[in-house]
C-alpha cells in the first residue's frame, strides 16, 4: 500500500490530507506568533487556557457526535498521564519563546523526534537504525551554530535552549502515552483529547499559580480573543488536521510536511518579529530540519 502511494498519482483524497497536514502544521507555527503578541500572561497560565478551553470544546464535539468516554481505568489514567506531559510541552515550549523567540524555540520542540525513538526504545524495545543515528549527530551540530551567535547576545539563551528541547521530551512522552492508551482499548478521538485536555490543565492550575501569579488572566478583551483563538484554533483545528491527514499519507511525505511547522515559525520570527538570524543560524537550522526529516524518515521505515 506505501509503495502505491509513491508511484501511482495522487488521489484527490491525497491532496486533501496533504493539504491538511500542511495548513495544520502552519496554524501551529502561527500559534507561536500569538504567544509572543500576549506578553501578560505567562508560559504555564497560556497553556492552561489553551488545553481547558480545548478540553471544553472537544468536551462538546464529544456530546454532539455521542462519541462514548472510555471505562477502562487504566487507559483514563493514561490519558490523562498524556495531558499532564503535553502540558508541560507547552508551557517550556511558550517559555522558550519568550526567551528566545517563535522560531528557535519550534525548532527546538520539533527535536521531539529523538526523544521518541529513545523512549520508543526503552518501552517498546524498537532499537535505532544508522540514520536516526546520524541524524542526532548531525541535529546536535545544527543546534550549536544555532545556539552559538544567540549565547552571545542574549542572557535568557540558556534557559530557552534548555526549556525549548525539554519541551520536545515531554511533548513525546505524551504521544507515547497515547499509544499507550490505544494499546489497552480503543478510545474515540474526541473523548480522548478530552481526557488529554482536562489532564493537562488539571496539571498546570497549580503551576501557574506558582510560577505565573500576577500573569494568570488576560488583561484586555482583545487578549481573551487571542487565548480563545489559540485554545480552538491551535489545540482543536490544528490537531484535528495534523490527526485526520496522519493515518492517510506516505509516512515519509508526513516527515516532511510535518517540518513545515518550524520552518513557519522561524520565517515569522525572522520577517514578522524582526528577530536578528545570522548565517550560522540559518545553516544550524537547515541542519536541525534535514536531521528531524531523516530521523522520522529512519524510524517510520525502521
Amino acid at each position: 500500500m506505501m509503495g502505491n502511494q509513491h508511484t501511482q498519482p495522487r488521489s484527490k483524497s491525497d491532496v486533501l490530507s496533504m493539504a491538511g497536514l500542511l495548513i495544520g502544521c502552519v496554524l501551529f507555527g502561527l500559534g507561536s506568533l500569538i504567544v509572543a503578541h500576549v506578553d501578560g500572561l505567562g508560559g504555564f497560565a497560556m497553556a492552561f487556557w489553551r488545553l481547558f478551553i480545548s478540553a471544553c470544546i472537544f468536551w462538546v464535539l464529544s456530546m454532539i457526535c455521542r462519541q462514548a468516554f472510555p471505562t477502562s481505568k487504566k487507559s483514563i489514567a493514561l490519558a490523562l498521564a498524556s495531558g499532564v506531559a503535553l502540558g508541560l510541552d507547552l508551557a517550556l515550549w511558550h517559555e522558550s519563546i519568550y526567551a528566545v523567540g517563535p522560531g528557535i524555540s519550534t525548532l527546538l520542540n520539533s527535536l521531539q523526534i529523538f526523544f521518541l525513538a529513545f523512549i520508543a526504545f526503552l518501552w517498546f524495545g524498537e532499537k535505532q537504525n544508522k540514520i536516526q543515528l546520524m541524524s542526532l549527530a548531525m541535529a546536535s551540530i545544527g543546534v550549536i551554530f544555532i545556539a552559538s551567535p544567540e549565547f552571545a547576545t542574549n542572557d535568557a539563551a540558556l534557559w530557552g535552549f534548555v526549556a525549548g528541547i525539554a519541551s520536545g521530551g515531554f511533548l513525546a512522552l505524551s504521544m507515547a502515552y497515547i499509544r499507550r492508551v490505544h494499546e489497552v482499548a480503543k478510545v474515540a478521538i474526541l473523548p480522548m483529547m478530552t481526557i488529554i485536555g482536562t489532564g493537562g490543565a488539571m496539571a498546570l492550575l497549580p503551576m501557574m499559580f506558582l510560577w505565573n501569579d500576577g500573569q494568570i488572566l488576560p488583561m484586555t478583551m482583545s487578549e481573551w480573543g487571542w487565548v480563545l483563538v489559540y485554545g480552538a484554533v491551535m489545540q482543536c483545528l490544528a490537531w484535528g488536521l495534523i490527526g485526520y491527514s496522519i493515518p492517510k499519507l506516505a509516512l515519509s511525505l508526513t516527515g516532511l510536511l510535518l517540518l513545515s511547522e518550524p520552518v513557519a515559525a522561524l520565517l515569522i520570527d525572522y520577517f514578522w518579529l524582526d528577530k536578528a538570524i545570522n548565517a550560522w543560524q540559518w545553516g544550524g537550522a537547515f541542519l536541525v530540519m534535514l536531521a528531524i526529516y531523516l530521523g522520522s524518515f529512519g524510524a517510520k521505515n525502521h
